[in-house]
């Protein structure tokens, strides 16, 4: 009895082990993507196609099934920004794709639909699934969901989304007890606020040759 008990801590030891080594590697990972996109660096999408995969499984064995179902749509949304900004700006105007801004009236009516999806998600995964916080988990997912498209298309709002989402995430990954993902989170707040920032100058700086062009 005693040997099966030792036996039994051990293995418990060592899937901690391997889950803390594995949630390790997708940080590292993570937070590369996260400066390669502050920098738009099109090699940000490699970074996040790795992590994600990672997460995938990470997230399954804790029970957070939409989160896991989200990091394999961010496996696809890799894929996707990666082919977007290297082949999605005007050839004959521009070398990259450009960082745009979208009005406040369009966010309202992502936000309204995204959080309305949102409900019905969550409703689902409360009543037919195993999942934990459901409306909370789902909330996340489906805005990173949306947030994720706008990251692919470069506007730059995307940056205040992931301030509200990464919030959110803290302390649910805390419940979980993923604490090395949970302190990536904190950094990505502050992050984030220096993205959208990066990513300001750099637009403004892309529209100043335009405004010359006009003004001439």
């Amino acid at each position: 009895m005693l040997s099966e008990i030792v036996q039994s801590i051990q293995i418990a030891i060592t899937e901690v082990s391997v889950m803390t080594g594995w949630e390790a590697v997708a940080v590292i990972l993570a937070i590369a993507y996260l400066i390669l996109a502050m920098k738009t660096n099109i090699w940000c999408w490699a970074a996040a196609f790795a992590s994600t995969a990672i997460y995938t499984v990470l997230f399954w064995n804790v029970s957070l099934l939409m989160e896991s179902v989200l990091n394999v749509y961010y496996m696809a949304m890799a894929i996707y920004g990666f082919w977007l900004w290297r082949y999605g700006a005007d050839s004959r105007h521009q070398t990259e794709l450009p960082i745009i801004s979208w009005s406040l009236n369009k966010h309202l009516v992502i936000i309204a639909v995204t959080s309305g999806v949102s409900l019905i998600v969550g409703y689902l995964m409360a009543t037919n699934t195993s999942a934990s916080f459901p409306y909370l988990d789902a909330l996340t997912t489906c805005f990173a969901v949306m947030t994720t498209y706008l990251v692919a298309k470069k506007v730059i709002e995307n940056w205040y989304y992931w301030m509200v989402i990464n919030s959110l995430s803290i302390y649910l990954y805390l419940q979980k007890g993923l604490m090395l993902t949970s302190g990536l989170l904190i950094l990505y707040l502050f992050m984030a606020v220096s993205g959208y920032f990066m990513w300001r100058k750099k637009m403004l700086q892309n529209h100043a040759p335009d405004d010359a062009a006009l003004a001439s």
